[in-house]
């Protein structure tokens, strides 16, 4: 367990990346790391006040990251996970690495013995994602590259490529090559025109089984005085288009 989460009475969290002896914690003062990791699930006491120690799920890491970009959401990127049939073991390719919030999911599902290869061409964006995956404790299967994914990817095999870029079309043959036979191309775009542009360049290529979808969340409010949907709802964030490498088509 690298990471806890301190939750207080009003259900407000600090994400701590635990380490050895003494941690300085911003607002909260210097803590001893070894009573928070022996206290999951129970309550601490903290400059008087009161928290409850969590252990980081995936979702507290991406709510909590850095960010130089904006970040794909944490039901986007399961989409993407699960519709490009990503698992522990597989090799993903990653366009765009951008914050790192897609990184780190991709790490979590191809752990502990896959590997995600992630590209961007900007480097201080780069470095803004190692940090998350660092904290998230994935580093061991990340490699990430300041290079352009249009210009090629070496790697090749891959059981997945996930693309967040302004133009994936670009990236579409590239990313053919570098997958295996049957793998699975994912492209994430915040408009309709990126998305028909992406899937037409896709029908010139050996690629099959085309979807795109749009995934909407809503959350409820659950109080005493009644139920309804939270005013700040999470609509449309973006699209997510898939298709499958084949060697022939029909």
């Amino acid at each position: 367990m690298d990471s806890v989460v301190l939750m207080d009475q009003r259900g407000g969290k600090r994400l701590v990346r635990l380490g050895e002896g003494m941690l300085k914690v911003d607002g909260l003062g210097v803590l001893d790391s070894s009573k928070l990791s022996s206290a999951i699930g129970k309550s601490v006491e903290i400059a008087g006040r009161k928290f409850l120690v969590l252990s980081a799920s995936l979702l507290d890491h991406l709510e909590h990251m850095e960010r130089g970009a904006q970040i794909i959401t944490a039901k986007d990127s399961a989409s993407m996970v699960q519709r490009c049939d990503i698992n522990s073991g597989d090799l993903v390719i990653e366009g765009g690495a951008g914050s790192g919030a897609l990184t780190v999911v991709l790490a979590r599902a191809v752990s502990p013995m896959g590997k995600v290869v992630s590209y961007d061409i900007r480097p201080e964006f780069a470095e803004t994602a190692m940090r998350n995956v660092d904290r998230a404790g994935l580093s061991t299967v990340v490699e990430l590259k300041v290079a352009d994914i249009y210009a090629g990817i070496s790697e090749r095999g891959a059981k997945a490529v996930a693309l967040d870029l302004p133009e994936p079309w670009r990236a579409l043959a590239v990313a053919w090559e570098a997958l295996a036979p049957c793998g699975h191309i994912g492209s994430y775009s915040p408009t309709m025109e990126q998305v028909k542009e992406t899937v037409r360049v896709m029908r010139t290529l050996p690629f099959v089984d085309f979807r795109t979808t749009e995934i909407i969340e809503r959350e409820i409010e659950v109080k005493e005085t009644g139920t309804r949907p939270a005013f700040a709802a999470l609509g449309h964030t973006g699209y997510i288009t898939t298709a499958r490498k084949v060697l022939e088509t029909l």
